[in-house]
């Protein structure tokens, strides 16, 4: 019902003459999103994790969010050990090791992630498997995906 208010609202106002023509655009287009917003329910992805310890866990990420995101939401990453945003200044504590059926429904890693995948690595071949958490977005085509948490490496231990 409220939606339906809305629509109606946001169509008589796209009608007034004194609104400019990006004003229109921006007015229906963010009608149109809300009418379409998709439940949080609508957006869940389960993908199981299995920890250090090699236990499976099944974890929740939502559509949109990031891989590192939904790890740390279930205690599997401490979110402390991944401050840094870009990743230039990346130290790659958010790798983990995605399951071989899953790696072609990822799109391929970027140029940087590789390079800092390598970097850190500790026989500077780069792991096929290997991707950084902050770098793959979940979404619904990877429900079920499997990913490991390899064990810290000796220098990010305290």
């Amino acid at each position: 019902m409220a939606i339906a208010g809305v629509r109606r609202l946001s169509s008589q106002i796209c009608r007034n003459p004194f609104l400019s023509p990006i004003s229109r655009s921006i007015i229906s287009r963010s009608s149109a999103s809300s009418s379409g917003s998709a439940k949080v329910a609508d957006r869940i992805v389960k993908i199981f994790a299995i920890d250090i310890d090699g236990r499976k866990r099944e974890i929740v990420g939502l559509s949109g969010q990031t891989l590192l995101k939904a790890l740390t939401n279930h205690g599997l990453i401490d979110p402390a050990s991944h401050r840094l945003e870009e990743i230039e200044a990346c130290s790659s504590e958010c790798e983990v090791h995605i399951a071989q059926e899953w790696l072609q429904k990822l799109p391929p890693p970027t140029y940087d992630e590789q390079y800092v995948l390598r970097r850190n690595s500790r026989s500077r071949v780069l792991n096929k498997h290997a991707r950084l958490g902050c770098q793959v977005t979940v979404t619904p085509e990877l429900q079920g995906m499997v990913v490991s948490i390899p064990e810290p490496k000796p220098w990010d231990t305290p």
